[in-house]
């Protein structure tokens, strides 16, 4: 497997970042399971999809 055939993974502050609040409410969404799908590499480490983040500003904004 070629190592482009990965999608990148957002941080926490990137996907803030796209969405426009803090990363305090990402990690609150996050913790209330309604925010974007999350990928945790460890345990202190989430990384969020760029799919996963555009499929859920789509939803979110229908």
């Amino acid at each position: 497997m070629n190592v482009k055939e990965f999608e990148r993974l957002l941080t926490t502050a990137e996907v803030a970042k796209i969405v426009q609040v803090s990363p305090s409410t990402l990690c609150r969404w996050r913790q209330q399971g309604v925010g974007p799908r999350v990928t945790w590499l460890s345990r202190s480490i989430p990384r969020y999809a760029a799919t996963d983040v555009e499929k859920w500003l789509q939803k979110a904004a229908a």
